[in-house]
């Protein structure tokens, strides 16, 4: 996949395609919401997995009920198509959470 910074248009055309992310600073960010730190933990370690499978890795933000994931191409200095897909991977991972 091409590694290219989008355009701002380019980006509010692929957000349509995800469900509660935003696109701010040069990142795309959403937050998931959780009964308990044990359920926010299992989610975290499941990024992580699909992060290492993609090479590419988000920013996140662990708490009790919560986390806070932000996805950016560093080398690009913005979003690119490779952190749509792997929100698009973090929305897939089996798990409705809520998202505020």
């Amino acid at each position: 996949m091409e590694r290219k910074k989008l355009t701002a248009e380019e980006i509010e055309t692929a957000l349509a395609g995800l469900i509660k992310w935003e696109a701010h600073d040069n990142r795309l960010k959403k937050r998931f919401s959780f009964s308990n730190f044990a359920e926010s933990l299992a989610f975290v370690n499941k990024i992580g997995e699909a992060a290492e499978g993609s090479d590419h890795h988000p920013d996140i933000k662990l708490g009790w009920g919560y986390a806070e994931i932000e996805v950016t191409t560093h080398d690009r200095g913005g979003i690119t198509a490779k952190d749509f897909e792997l929100a698009q991977k973090i929305d897939g991972l089996g798990r409705n959470p809520t998202s505020a």
